[in-house]
């Protein structure tokens, strides 16, 4: 069979439902794609292809799959900085010009192999067909084990006809690699490991849980709450685990780092030891590793060897799936009894900032507070729903005023790229159609991709979309306006735009949307756009002047 049919009914037998590219590149293969039921997403940026394959990715538990021809590889590879942060297995696809063209100032064409050196773990050109099917498999393979990372395959020809056009004499097989969803695999580590890391667990006093998005992958929310109960040990996620255990759990304290609630880093700098679970102790879960202290005992849970003890010095390593692991460190702690007390502490600091909080949840103010907005979202919100939300104040507010039941509901957030959640929702949909998917973006964030409203459209792609809308960017809003203080010049030209009614936009696309300005009028739009089987934008009029909650740090702390 040609190429383009081998790699057409591999990706079918794969159970992949979806692709995700740019035009002109592997048309043959898309055509097989189609006659196979497979849908092609068409979007209007490769980077949007590429968010779209991640949140494909993250929901589905395989690999998503984005296309480009030779000249959109480097809008690809841009695209895939996010999945390489945020973990996600996306297979990229490209075309490359042949190599009698190489070297020679051809037409739109530069090296690939730099522009995706940073944001893969695995890259090969793919020179002929038969070169394929081995290719794929080691490709996949590499997204999907360890950290999972984004992989790119470079084929031979423009739009990768050198390769479609040619031959392959292996059959077409879903089997390993390509049938692995996450967690791939659940290794555990030696009894030894797993004894020792009880020994130091239960000699602490005060020991703390900070779960992150190698949790999430796993699966092990019930295991992280068997072993906070039994510790008496609270429990603080990254953005990568928001939603993994119920928000309103009595040990739960929410996200740890830069992005928490004040009294979620104060319990854990106060910890005698903190377990971490699938979490790879950047600096933004430990805000610049000073939650916990640096010289804090570590036990780190993580299926990559290579995260263990990268940030804390004093770590003791456990290299395993964390579901598999935690059930081993439960049945090695057995129910020991242990001093409540630092977790009754805790719950009543989270308790006391949720009152003090309430009030601002329940405002009436105009323009609107985002506080009153994510109070409205967490009640709106089915029990199975997908709630997507973009860097910055997206994050923070979310991950701090949403309440989520840690059981049907998912959390998936950007790792950093501005403008990434629209079009991972439109791919969350994609790999989860009977689900709910909600999308929360700012409109500085909007601005990247509005045009996938047309995707949405074209394709059928019902998510709803929430614009925080405050005309500008407020995270940094404040703080600009202090640098300029007395200074000639206006600050609002480098942070403010608009005002843009973003649902009389949408509604030029074809879109149904509400315009929100009034916070008593928020229920009823967001529960007739999730009862909605369309894409329904919700463009809510909000206060650049609001305040997300504001994370702690120690006296001193620079």
């Amino acid at each position: 069979m040609t190429g383009a049919e081998w790699l057409a009914r591999t990706i079918h037998a794969t159970g992949t439902t979806h692709v995700f590219w740019i035009d002109a590149v592997l048309r043959r293969t898309l055509i097989e794609l189609g006659v196979l039921g497979v849908t092609r997403v068409l979007a209007h940026t490769e980077k949007s292809a590429v968010y779209m394959a991640d949140g494909y990715a993250r929901i589905a538990g395989r690999p998503g799959i984005c296309f480009a021809q030779s000249v959109g590889a480097a809008n690809l590879a841009a695209g895939l900085q996010d999945p390489y942060l945020g973990r996600s297995p996306v297979i990229a696809l490209t075309g490359r010009k042949i190599a009698s063209l190489q070297h020679r100032n051809a037409y739109q064409e530069l090296p690939h192999a730099p522009l995706f050196a940073a944001v893969t773990k695995f890259a090969a050109e793919v020179d002929s067909a038969a070169d394929l099917p081995r290719l794929l498999r080691q490709a996949w393979r590499a997204a999907m084990t360890g950290s999972p990372r984004p992989v790119h395959l470079d084929l031979n020809g423009r739009i990768a006809e050198v390769v479609e056009m040619g031959q392959v004499n292996e059959p077409v097989s879903s089997a390993s690699p390509l049938d692995m969803r996450m967690p791939p695999h659940r290794p555990v580590p030696p009894a030894d490991d797993i004894a020792r890391a009880a020994k130091a667990i239960l000699a602490a006093k005060r020991v703390a849980i900070v779960a992150g998005a190698g949790a999430t992958a796993s699966g092990c929310g019930a295991e992280l709450l068997t072993l906070g109960e039994r510790l008496a040990a609270p429990i603080g996620v990254s953005l990568g685990a928001y939603g993994l255990i119920p928000t309103r759990h009595a040990l739960a304290i929410g996200t740890i780092g830069d992005y928490a609630a004040p009294p979620a880093n104060r319990i854990v700098h106060e910890a005698d030891l903190v377990l971490y679970v699938g979490c790879h102790t950047g600096d933004q879960v430990t805000y610049a590793w000073r939650i916990p202290p640096i010289d804090t005992p570590i036990v780190q849970i993580d299926v990559d060897p290579i995260e263990l003890g990268r940030s804390y010095s004093n770590t003791l390593g456990l290299m395993g799936d964390p579901k598999a692991t935690l059930a081993l460190l439960i049945e090695a702690i057995g129910k020991p009894a242990r001093d409540q007390s630092y977790a009754t502490s805790a719950a009543r600091s989270m308790a006391e900032w949720r009152a003090e909080r309430a009030p601002l949840l329940a405002s009436n103010d105009t323009p609107i507070r985002p506080d009153r907005l994510c109070a409205e979202i967490s009640k709106a919100l089915p029990e199975d729903a997908i709630l997507v939300a973009d860097t910055g104040y997206s994050g923070i507010w979310t991950s701090t005023l949403v309440d989520l039941n840690g059981t049907g509901q998912t959390y998936l957030r950007a790792a950093g790229s501005l403008g990434w959640a629209f079009p991972a929702s439109l791919g969350a949909k994609c790999a989860a159609p009977h689900r709910k998917v909600v999308c929360f973006s700012g409109d500085g964030a909007l601005y990247y991709h509005l045009t996938e409203l047309e995707t949405a459209k074209r394709r059928g792609i019902a998510v709803t979309l929430i614009v925080n809308n405050n005309s500008g960017f407020g995270q940094g809003w404040p703080n600009l306006v202090r640098q300029q203080g007395n200074k000639p010049g206006d600050p609002a030209e480098m942070l403010r735009f608009g005002p843009t009614d973003f649902a009389a936009i949408a509604r030029g696309f074809g879109i149904r949307a509400i315009r929100v300005e009034d916070p008593s009028k928020i229920a009823a739009a967001l529960d007739e756009a999730i009862a909605a089987d369309e894409t329904v934008v919700v463009d809510v009029v909000t206060d650049i002047e609001a305040r997300a909650p504001t994370p702690w740090l120690p006296e001193g702390a620079a």
